[in-house]
C-alpha cells in the first residue's frame, strides 16, 4: 500500500486533482468529511463538542452550528486549540481505520487540507502538492466561489504559505492552467505513484 498525502492552498485546484485521482484507481479518505462526520447528531464527537463549548453551538434540529462554532474558535487560538484537541484524534482514528480496509497493493489518497499545517508528511510515503500562483487562487476563489476579495485574502491568509507547502513536496502538480492540461498531467502522477506502489 502506498500512502499519499494530499494537500494545496484554498483554490489551488486539490479538490480537482483527488476527483481525478479516484477516478484513475485511487482509494480516497477525505479528511474534511471524515471531521463532518465525527460531529454528526448523535457522535461521542458532537458530545465533546458541547461540554466543551456549550449548547449554543447546536442548530435547531441538534446538528453542529459550523458559523456558530467557527466565530467562537477562528477569533481565539485557545478555543480552535481544545476544538482541534477533539476533532483531530477522532479524525486520525477513522482515517487509519478507512485505510486498513483498502486493499494491500492500493494507492490510498489522503485529502488533507491543513497537512502542512499540522506537519503530517511524515505520515505519508508520499506528499502530493496542487500548487498555483495566489493570483489563481484568488481569482477563483472569487470568481467561481462567489467569496469578496477581502475574506478570499484572509482565508489565503490563514494558511500555511505556498513556500511552505512546496518545501515538503515530494511531487507538485501544477493548476494554473485550464482543467485539460491538469488532466494530463494528473495522469503522469498516478504512473508514477502506481510504479512506487508496486515498489
Amino acid at each position: 500500500m502506498l500512502k499519499v498525502g494530499l494537500t494545496g492552498g484554498i483554490g489551488a485546484g486539490k479538490s480537482a486533482v483527488s476527483r481525478l485521482l479516484v477516478a484513475s484507481g485511487a482509494v480516497l479518505i477525505d479528511a474534511d468529511k471524515i471531521a463532518r462526520e465525527v460531529v454528526a447528531p448523535g457522535t461521542p464527537g458532537l458530545a465533546a463538542v458541547v461540554e466543551a463549548f456549550g449548547r449554543g453551538i447546536l442548530a435547531p434540529d441538534g446538528s453542529l452550528d459550523r458559523p456558530a462554532l467557527g466565530a467562537l474558535v477562528f477569533a481565539d487560538p485557545q478555543q480552535l486549540a481544545v476544538l482541534n484537541s477533539i476533532v483531530h484524534p477522532l479524525v486520525g482514528a477513522r482515517s487509519a481505520e478507512l485505510e486498513r480496509s483498502a486493499p494491500p497493493d492500493a494507492v490510498v489518497v489522503h485529502d488533507v487540507p491543513l497537512l502542512t499545517e499540522n506537519g503530517l508528511a511524515p505520515l505519508y510515503d508520499v506528499v502530493v502538492v496542487v500548487d498555483a500562483s495566489p493570483e489563481t487562487q484568488l481569482d477563483r476563489l472569487v470568481r467561481l466561489r462567489g467569496m469578496s476579495e477581502e475574506d478570499a485574502r484572509a482565508r489565503m491568509a490563514a494558511q500555511a504559505t505556498r513556500e511552505k507547502r512546496l518545501e515538503i513536496a515530494d511531487v507538485v502538480i501544477d493548476n494554473d492552467g485550464p482543467l485539460e492540461g491538469l488532466r494530463e498531467r494528473v495522469e503522469a502522477v498516478w504512473a508514477d505513484l502506481v510504479r512506487r506502489a508496486r515498489a
